[in-house]
């Protein structure tokens, strides 16, 4: 019996979160015995969006794939990076017109892993389709392929992520929630053997919102005018993420560990993208 371990990484945010990432990448993989890597990465262009240079970045950092969000589509660089791209990932419940592919698999130690990319409809603006359907789609893509497939919901509601969680239950290996940028602590195995967060953070500013400036928003609060949002370089930066342990023969998760760290001592130069 087999076992791999994938770090998933929550909302990568600016040169902030990218340059907070690479210090810390290496030890957390030696530390954790780590097989591979999943980060979310619709955020690490000026807080939003991705370049075709920052997917290079994460992957010469040991990443296997970038999954994203709403904000993939901010950086129109990008597009024609995904119409070619396996290993950079937007939900899969836009419509088939759009650019890119919302599932896909990466080599891992010897095995297939499958992972899907998903976005909520619940309090999100953009029109798409049902992410329980489009799931039930992928699956039926990738049965053939591997048991060992993990999800990323990027979505808002706290209730939508439970539901397709538990209604995938057992059909998955993980599933992991993004696009709060708030790490919650109901990490957990559900009966079935699917391992689940509702949120898995971000890699960002501490003393930020989101991982942008903090008065530049609670401004628009206050006068409800239009303002920029600017990414939050200042220390401590936080990373948060959670390693899942699978068992590669029956695609069950045996363990999934929430990760924080804190680094006070961190310098960010001026970002280029």
């Amino acid at each position: 019996m087999g076992h791999i371990r994938i770090l998933c990484i929550g909302d990568v945010v600016g040169v902030t979160g990218r340059t907070m990432f690479q210090k810390h990448i290496d030890q957390i993989r030696e530390r954790y015995a780590i097989d591979g890597i999943i980060v979310n990465g619709e955020n690490s262009a000026h807080g939003r969006g991705i370049s075709s240079r920052i997917v290079r970045f994460f992957k010469h950092n040991g990443v296997n794939v970038i999954t994203s969000g709403n904000h993939i589509w901010y950086n129109k660089e990008i597009y024609s990076y995904l119409s070619s791209a396996t290993d950079l990932l937007r939900p899969a419940n836009y419509p088939r017109s759009s650019p890119g592919i919302g599932v896909t698999t990466f080599e891992c130690a010897g095995h297939i892993v499958g992972v899907i990319n998903l976005q909520g409809r619940v309090f999100m603006r953009d029109h798409i389709d049902c992410p329980f359907r489009t799931a039930e789609s992928a699956l039926s893509f990738l049965q053939n392929k591997t048991n060992t497939i993990i999800i990323d919901f990027h979505a808002e509601a706290t209730s939508e992520k439970m539901a397709l969680a538990y209604f995938l239950d057992g059909k998955i290996s993980a599933l992991f929630g993004t696009h709060t940028h708030v790490q919650t602590a109901d990490e957990r195995i559900l009966p079935q053997g699917t391992a689940y967060i509702t949120d898995v953070g971000m890699v960002g500013s501490l003393n930020s919102m989101l991982g942008m400036k903090k008065e530049p928003i609670i401004e628009h609060f206050i006068t409800q005018l239009p303002v920029k949002f600017v990414v939050d370089s200042s220390a401590p930066v936080l990373l948060n993420g959670v390693v899942i342990e699978i068992d590669t023969q029956t695609g069950k998760a045996t363990r999934i560990e929430r990760l924080s760290l804190l680094d006070t001592d961190i310098h960010i130069t001026e970002d280029g993208d």
